[in-house]
């Protein structure tokens, strides 16, 4: 599947984005593990999350839905989870392999977790070595990518864990781990990451401890207590629209009922330092998470050299981020990004030759990007099936003398089913073929 867009163009309006990918995920997870049945709303139906939920109902897990975003899961407990009838397929979904692996480590059954050919490259060495470090079995293929056979062992013990690298899906893996693990487990990040792990297990009544960087939480103890909330819309998907609006002449859009947990929001603070003009709404809470409505407006955008602390809080909105950057006057900087080359594609490497593709002047770093703004050209960008890279592409148009073409975008339904019709509504002149 390609896309078509047509250059130039306005974007105007209001909308809604699908529900939080990584919030998803994690409700389904531990609702499954939870005493009694958990309902949400806003669940996010994409491919990623559909997986992780066929996966829980391969292991005896009573799941109805998603049904127009509400999900109800019959919990089994810690203990109730049932060996599947063969391997868990994970699709294409880096967060639903990497969490579960945590949990699946402390089962008593074992299990083999595939996905498809682009989870298959990416790397596990991250997880595999601090589970191993708890008593785990765990064997890989050659390179320690999936897929990923989990043996039953006696029992896990709780570590002490230095993250090397930031990243919520480590952390989370560990934390998850932990529930089964004799003592406590407690994971020190380098970093800040996304904390709805965190938010999580508090909702479902197994509060965290944390101490600055350090998080712990002790093995054994209460069961998870079923819980109800609302999924906000996932800030990462509200990156398109924010971008289209900025970039666009005129633009002007309202996101409505986005996540604004503060260990997500750095694509936000990164495009205000750059110029954009973005107001916060009606913020409130829903659930264990903050919530507000986005209104963006066009904006004369500056280069920037990004921080390196905003890094982590933003490292799903660099290909928007990029295009952004390529809109912008002067020359951004993107280092200590490092985490980009191992995401559904090397997304540095994407996005420079989706960047030199439509004629702006970019250097892939080994650890980020150097952008001139300029002025985007007519061509044609491969996505190297990388969902994120197809959408933000999609957004150069709007700047573009002659339409723009993406191909392999098949993937955009592992994180915003109904991106096309979305952007169209905003008066994005996007084709599929």
């Amino acid at each position: 599947m390609d896309f078509r867009v047509s250059p130039r163009g306005q974007i105007a309006g209001r909308c809604r984005v699908p529900g939080d990918k990584s919030i998803s995920h994690r409700a389904v997870m531990l609702a499954a593990l939870a005493e009694g049945e958990s309902r949400f709303g806003g669940f996010l139906a994409g491919a990623d999350t559909l997986a992780t939920a066929a996966a829980f109902r391969a292991m005896g897990v009573s799941i109805d839905g998603p049904h127009e975003g509400q999900i109800a899961v019959q919990g089994v407990g810690l203990h109730g989870l049932r060996a599947p009838p063969g391997p868990l397929d994970m699709g294409n979904a880096g967060t639903g392999m990497r969490l579960l692996a945590g949990i699946m480590a402390g089962q008593r059954f074992g299990v083999t977790l595939i996905g498809d050919e682009s989870l298959s490259r990416r790397p596990m060495r991250r997880v595999i070595a601090p589970l191993r470090q708890m008593g785990a079995d765990i064997a890989a293929a050659q390179g320690d990518t999936p897929p990923l056979g989990l043996r039953p062992v006696v029992r896990l013990q709780g570590i002490d864990y230095v993250l090397p690298m930031a990243s919520a899906q480590v952390k989370s893996c560990l934390l998850l781990a932990g529930l089964y693990a004799a003592g406590r487990t407690c994971v020190t990040e380098p970093a800040p990451t996304r904390d709805h792990t965190e938010r999580m297990l508090a909702a479902f009544g197994r509060p965290v401890q944390r101490d600055g960087a350090r998080v712990c939480i002790d093995g054994g103890g209460a069961s998870l207590r079923a819980t109800s909330f609302a999924i906000p819309g996932d800030i990462s998907s509200a990156a398109f629209p924010l971008v289209a609006a900025l970039i666009a002449s005129p633009g002007a859009v309202l996101i409505e009922n986005v996540g604004i947990n503060p260990t997500r929001t750095g694509i936000l603070d990164i495009l205000r330092a750059m110029g954009g003009d973005i107001e916060l709404l009606n913020q409130r809470d829903a659930g264990a998470e903050p919530v507000a409505d986005i209104r963006v407006r066009a904006s004369r955008l500056r280069g920037i050299a990004v921080p390196a602390a905003m890094v982590p809080l933003a490292i799903d909105e660099f290909p928007a981020i990029a295009v952004a950057a390529a809109c912008a006057q002067g020359e951004t900087l993107i280092t200590g990004a490092q985490e980009l080359r191992v995401k559904e594609s090397d997304r540095i490497a994407a996005i420079a030759a989706g960047l030199a593709a439509l004629g702006i002047a970019v250097e892939a770093l080994r650890d980020g990007l150097r952008i001139q703004g300029g002025q985007f050209h007519g061509g044609v960008v491969d996505s190297h099936g990388d969902h994120r890279i197809a959408m933000a592409f999609s957004l150069a148009a709007l700047r573009a003398d002659a339409p723009v073409q993406i191909r392999d975008c098949v993937n955009v339904g592992t994180s915003f089913p109904g991106y096309v019709d979305l952007m169209r509504g905003l008066g994005l002149g996007i084709e599929v073929s």
